[in-house]
């Protein structure tokens, strides 16, 4: 029996660029006998409401044609139900897609991957900030990196990663440690300045940044990183650590792992999931064990 896949597509990952790749993928998909309905939002309320729908419908999948923004829009459709989530990476970050195993250099080889309908149980994290109460699959950031997102989300110059490079520079220049007030798992209080907290469901963000490397997205827990309060030069210095992730080795990093966390400042900070704008502080993050059923 032919399956049925909903294709849920950004036509702005990557610039626009992506689009010319939408096609080939499609084309893969039909050949390999899937039975296609592509659905493109005006904007992602849109795209959202139409991909629940789709979901209601009760299709074999529901594939998400882009980056982790995508991915992340998908999850609220999915998670809890038993359409599982087909992921064909597409956009400037595909780090969900990487930690599930998901062929990302190749959306040929992702389209084929989906066709095989492999598919497993991995945990979602539910978040609560200022008015938002969504989910994520992949990192949450609070502090420096979210202030980053923030900045590199108002330039419309330079494109893609160059202008997450410039935000983080500009970033630095005014950045001070934000007093943090951490409960784990509604009993362990920690109080002290830190640059950010980052909550991961999966190892990595901000396209390759392993953040929290021994993050499993199928363990039932979500490891929280501090980073405290370093100089300048310092955090400077141990920054690019994170691309191997040995920087979880320095001696202001902490990993632990937990069911829930919630994070309390009195500074102005925003939370960011999967790249997305979430709300501001407080924000509370708890684990959904096997609440998501992806394609490998």
């Amino acid at each position: 029996m032919s399956p049925q896949l909903a294709l849920l597509v950004n036509p702005a990952a990557r610039g626009g660029r992506t689009l010319r790749l939408l096609e080939p993928v499609a084309r893969r998909l039909r050949a390999g006998g899937a039975e296609l309905s592509v659905i493109v939002g005006a904007d992602a309320a849109d795209a959202l409401a139409r991909a629940c729908t789709a979901v209601a419908e009760r299709p074999d999948a529901l594939v998400a044609f882009g980056g982790d923004g995508l991915v992340h829009l998908a999850v609220q459709a999915v998670a809890g139900t038993d359409v599982p989530l087909g992921i064909i990476p597409a956009g400037t970050g595909n780090d969900i897609a990487a930690a599930l195993g998901v062929p990302c250099a190749d959306p040929i080889a992702a389209a084929r991957a989906v066709l095989r309908m492999k598919s497993r149980l991995v945990d979602v994290a539910r978040i609560r900030a200022g008015q938002a109460d969504e989910l994520f699959a992949g990192v949450m950031c609070c502090g420096f990196d979210s202030r980053v997102n923030e900045r590199a989300n108002r330039k419309t110059w330079p494109p893609g990663m160059a202008r997450y490079v410039v935000a983080t520079v500009e970033e630095l220049r005014s950045f001070r440690p934000i007093p943090f007030r951490v409960t784990l798992d509604d009993d362990e209080v920690i109080e002290r300045e830190a640059m950010l907290v980052a909550v991961a469901n999966t190892c990595s963000y901000g396209a390759g940044m392993r953040v929290c490397p021994d993050a499993r997205p199928d363990d039932g827990l979500l490891d929280v990183m501090m980073l405290d309060a370093v100089s300048k030069a310092e955090f400077l210095r141990v920054f690019p650590s994170v691309y191997r992730g040995t920087h979880v080795g320095h001696r202001a990093v902490s990993v632990r792992r937990v069911r829930s966390v919630r994070l309390e400042t009195t500074d102005s900070v925003l939370a960011y999931a999967d790249g997305e704008r979430v709300g501001p502080a407080p924000v509370h993050c708890e684990v959904r064990p096997g609440a998501l059923r992806v394609i490998v």
